[in-house]
């Protein structure tokens, strides 16, 4: 049983990039690394906060019921916030929906009515015009060399 060996297939060359592209993807990978150093330092410090809290909550005279009190007025405004957000996301998605129904329906259903016309000419095309051309020219073609094996054209 032989193996097939898949085709090597040779790299294609690298592009060429202009002076300008070159200078966007510098300027891309530059935003890229400030955007990882920010959030790294983002998370060093929410966990020297959380540290922080944690060593002041351990001492003994803390007042925590009050500490919990403020914790829970903090949670109930970020659940206000995520309402909001979840309302803003769902504007979004509906006008999302409404440009996919009104705007890229009609373009999907325009191209399918362009190519099914654009198959029928060609289908008419082929049958009226490059038939015909073809019969003609094999006719020709045989007519020309009947003529040359009776030797009146010469090869």
């Amino acid at each position: 049983m032989a193996m097939h060996q898949p085709e090597q297939q040779t790299p294609l060359p690298a592009p060429q990039l202009t002076a300008e592209q070159l200078a966007e993807l510098r300027e891309q990978e530059r935003k890229q690394k400030m955007m990882t150093t920010s959030i790294i330092a983002g998370i060093i410090f929410i966990l020297v906060l959380l540290g922080v809290a944690i060593f002041f909550l351990l001492q003994p005279a803390t007042p925590t019921d009050k500490i919990r009190d403020v914790f829970i007025i903090v949670v109930a405004l970020e659940s206000l916030v995520i309402g909001v957000a979840l309302i803003v996301l769902i504007v979004q998605l509906a006008s999302l929906i409404n440009l996919l129904q009104n705007e890229v329906r009609p373009i999907l259903n325009a191209t399918n009515e362009t190519v099914n016309t654009l198959r029928g000419t060609v289908e008419f095309l082929g049958e009226e015009v490059i038939e015909p051309v073809m019969k003609l020219s094999g006719y020709l073609a045989g007519l020309t060399r009947m003529l040359e094996l009776m030797g009146i054209k010469k090869k």
